[in-house]
């Protein structure tokens, strides 16, 4: 790979090296191909040819490519006429930057200044002695050559040049920690020490081991050997070590070990102070454990981040105050001993993606990857006890053996961390799940239905709740799917590690329905039906997951999304006796006032209720990597067609895990509505501009993480809806795209954004299918409301930007331009004869609907999502 790509350089700069002089003593290196860089420590610049002679070599021998360019700025040493003749002898090009023009040699220029804030922050972080100056470069060096680079695409320097090797042939340790050496002391006796108390100093060039400096013996130590104490720093603070005595550094100038390998002085120092504790600790993301009484740094040491601390930069007054990493913090005001904390020199942005969502894990809660593990856990294990308490208690099944001609389907446990909306760990669980896909049809189930409210059917009875003052009731199920009755002969396998004593033969004959089961949902919502309809409650003909019950006090509703529960109305008493009534038949929990509902946060005051899912995202931001990223002012660049060629993505199931995220968020983000709409249609085979296209919607996000919509008592009872569509806008097929949204007593309840199903042949057909699609959901609305007696004035209005589409509405008009689309004329027309619907015109800089069908600059965007009621609460004011 070096060599194909090096040759293929052949022909412009083949392996330019970028070459500067650091404080007279310092000469790196730096391929241009890679970013590898070499060290060289020189006493005097004189030495320059020699080491450049001997690298020079080392690249003939090591990789069979000559050096052909050397770029460097105007010192005297390069100028020199030895130097000069080296290079016509060997026939490298010398290329020199313009006086006074460092920019033209920016490589080298940014590579050594990246070298001395890493050093500076090794230095400082652990209060390493100057004196070791040199053992903090060639251990900064070490590192950079093996940490993530955005220019390589996230690939190390060191790998690029050695991709068969490992980065870190030995785990790497805390730079100026304190260590105890094996002494290989001959004479030692049983009763001497065995190890000899030294200062952490980097890595062996020439050895597989660590190199440490013995302060007794005053001499390097290289030991594979050896106990680290990475909490404990060797030297308390700079004061400890007399720095400015030119008298403690002697230099010894020698032979390198290997042309690869940096000649570090030796050095000779006093003693130093007994170490001390450092002030600063992690940060944990759960605050209900104290501190430690002794503060200590915790660094985990089997990954590549555990090198430095990882802080992002604030990228403006919008991004968290808090995050999800564990970051190092002061215990106390005004004794700071570490002045340039590594945090201060790395961040997110010096980053690839990957490691952005690579460190962004290291502090997340791990989930058990086998039972094993889960049951060496107490907390995991306890979770999976009470899960099989909760199957005991129920008789969820039977222990029998296993009939002929019977086939048993295995289980496995599945382990989910619950967490609650400001991000803390409500609870661990544990659930017993069915391998339902090895299930057959008509053998062990029939028919399946999945209970879930329509989310236009949850926002607007939140919608209702806010006009009328009701409040808001949440309800948890426990294991809801228990509860329902199977009709069909299911056999399972005894649960893994939960085995039956003394009955390890037999399996499990179900009587009750179980997590992973084809038919459980349906089974659960039957059971559920049932119970509920006996206690008066109607279920509703427009969405069967949505039942309500009227009497003289008032209107008790409810909806429920499998074993959530939402309820609400006019009737306190009616709830509460729904509630008891449900704790009867169930065993439920009473969470309260409606605050996180399927992931979404919801807030009240005197005022309304904002709908958002902040969370959602800022979890979305981290786990994609993007929680650093640069604010965009809107989800997807104007004038941008994306189309099926372009170079493949290389990971279509993450493409594909995305767009499913990002279809759930638009449940509360109507602004991202369309933007997630034209990147769902490239699932099948992605591309790279896709996935840019994707990235950008998740950079608009991190600029509005905290926005959703509020509902507000708008004082009138009216449906409205804007409907429009562009005009043949996929350049695939020059299919149209149309959008709507609706409004129910001023609040956005429902829109959509949707490709047409035929191409139209001018943009008032492309209008007029939007008018229909949304006099669809017009309709549908006002049978939700018309079911819970609930009366709008009628007809509804329906805004349209274009005169020609609203002619046609109103008067009957066919011809061959309108005859694909005759169906929809005649059900638009015939909703208006009936006094349904209305229609007017709305000027185009007005039409909100604008926002679902085309890409709009950003200043386009937060108008229209002002219009559409949505704030972010959480922004300053």
């Amino acid at each position: 790979m070096l060599h194909l790509t090096l040759f293929t350089l052949m022909f412009g700069v083949l392996a330019r090296l970028c070459l500067k002089l650091v404080l007279n003593i310092l000469l790196p290196l730096l391929i241009d191909y890679s970013r590898m860089t070499w060290l060289y420590f020189m006493k005097r610049r004189s030495e320059l040819f020699t080491h450049f002679s001997s690298f020079c070599a080392e690249i003939k021998t090591q990789f069979n490519i000559p050096v052909r360019v050397l770029r460097g700025d105007n010192a005297q040493e390069y100028l020199s006429v030895t130097f000069k003749s080296c290079m016509l002898q060997h026939g490298i090009m010398h290329q020199t930057s313009f006086v006074d023009t460092p920019p033209q040699n920016g490589v080298a220029e940014r590579k050594n200044r990246h070298l001395l804030e890493t050093t500076r922050a090794l230095l400082f972080q652990m209060n390493v002695p100057k004196l070791f100056w040199a053992d903090v470069v060639s251990t900064a060096c070490f590192l950079i050559n093996r940490m993530p680079s955005s220019v390589l695409n996230g690939k190390a320097p060191y790998h690029c040049l050695f991709p068969n090797k490992e980065l870190f042939p030995i785990p790497p340790k805390i730079f100026g920690c304190t260590c105890f050496v094996r002494d290989v002391n001959p004479h030692l006796t049983k009763l001497d020490p065995k190890s000899l108390k030294c200062i952490f100093l980097g890595y062996s060039r020439v050895q597989k081991g660590y190199r440490c400096f013995c302060l007794s013996t005053g001499r390097y130590l290289v030991s594979i050997d050896a106990s680290f104490h990475e909490n404990t720093p060797f030297s308390s603070s700079k004061a400890d070590i007399h720095e400015n005595n030119d008298d403690i550094l002697i230099y010894t100038m020698t032979i390198p070990e290997s042309t690869l390998s940096t000649s570090i002085p030796q050095v000779t120092v006093p003693d130093l102070r007994p170490p001390v504790h450092l002030v600063y600790t992690r940060r944990h993301k759960a605050p209900d454990h104290p501190p430690p009484a002794t503060p200590v740094i915790i660094y985990p040491d089997t990954s590549l981040t555990s090198i430095s601390c990882l802080e992002p930069v604030p990228a403006s007054s919008d991004l968290v105050s808090t995050s999800d990493l564990d970051l190092p913090i002061a215990l106390r005001k005004g004794t700071r001993s570490c002045t340039y904390p590594i945090s201060s020199f790395v961040s997110y942005s010096q980053l690839s993606p990957a490691s952005c969502s690579f460190i962004a894990s290291i502090d997340s809660i791990s989930v058990p990857k086998s039972v094993k593990e889960a049951l060496s856990h107490p907390e995991w294990r306890h979770a999976m006890i009470e899960e099989m308490n909760a199957l005991d208690l129920n008789g969820t099944w039977d222990l029998v053996d296993l009939p002929t001609r019977k086939k048993s389907i295995g289980c496995k446990w599945v382990f989910v961390v619950k967490v609650n909306p400001d991000g803390s760990v409500a609870r661990l669980k544990a659930r017993l799940v069915v391998k339902g896909y090895a299930q057959t049809y008509g053998v062990d189930y029939s028919d399946t239905f999945s209970p879930v409210a329509k989310l236009t059917s949850v926002r607007l009875r939140i919608s209702l709740a806010t006009t009328h003052g009701w409040h808001l009731h949440q309800l948890d199920i426990k294991n809801a799917f228990l509860h329902g009755d199977l009709q069909e002969e299911v056999y399972i396998e005894q649960p893994p590690r939960f085995v039956a004593q003394g009955e390890y033969a037999k399996v499990c004959r179900l009587s009750k329905s179980l997590y992973g089961l084809k038919q459980s949902l349906r089974a659960w919502f039957g059971k559920f039906s049932q119970s509920i309809e006996r206690f008066g409650m109607i279920k509703g003909k427009s969405d069967h997951s949505v039942f309500y019950r009227q009497t003289k006090a008032g209107i008790t509703l409810l909806v429920v999304y499998v074993d959530d529960i939402v309820n609400t109305g006019s009737d306190n008493a009616g709830i509460l006796a729904l509630k008891n009534f449900l704790h009867s038949q169930f065993q439920t929990k009473d969470l309260g006032s409606l605050k996180y509902f399927l992931g979404i946060e919801v807030t009240r005051s005197k005022k309304g209720i904002f709908l958002s899912q902040r969370k959602y995202v800022l979890d979305l931001l981290t786990e994609i990597g993007k929680l650093g990223a640069k604010p965009s002012n809107t989800p997807m660049i104007p004038n941008v067609q994306l189309t099926h060629e372009g170079v493949p993505f290389e990971d279509p199931e993450r493409y594909r895990r995305l767009i499913g995220k990002l279809n759930y968020l638009a449940v509360t983000r109507p602004d991202i509505a369309y933007s997630v709409s034209v990147v769902s249609q490239y699932m099948s085979s992605p591309t790279v501009d896709h996935w840019n296209a994707v990235e950008h919607i998740l950079c608009y996000l991190k600029g509005t993480p905290g926005r959703g919509i509020v509902y507000q008592n708008h004082n009138h009872m009216r449906i409205e809806c804007f409907a429009d569509a562009d005009w043949a806008g996929s350049k695939d097929d020059r299919r149209s795209t149309s959008g709507y949204c609706v409004f129910v007593r001023g609040d956005l309840v429902s829109w959509k954004s949707k490709k047409q199903n035929v191409v139209s042949r001018s943009s008032v057909e492309t209008k007029y299918q939007a008018t229909a699609q949304s006099a669809c959901e017009i309709i549908r609305i006002n049978h939700l409301l018309s079911e819970i007696g609930l009366k709008t004035p009628m007809p509804a209005k329906l805004w349209c930007d274009n005169q020609a589409a609203i002619h046609i509405a109103n008067n009957p008009v066919f011809h061959e331009r309108t005859k694909h689309i005759e169906v929809d004329c005649h059900f638009v027309r015939e909703k208006i004869q009936q006094g349904l619907i209305s229609t007017g015109f709305v000027k185009t800089g007005e039409q909100l609907g604008d926002l679902f069908t085309k890409a709009l600059n950003g200043i386009r965007v937060g108008y229209l999502c002002n219009k559409l009621g949505m704030i972010n609460i959480y922004a300053p004011t």
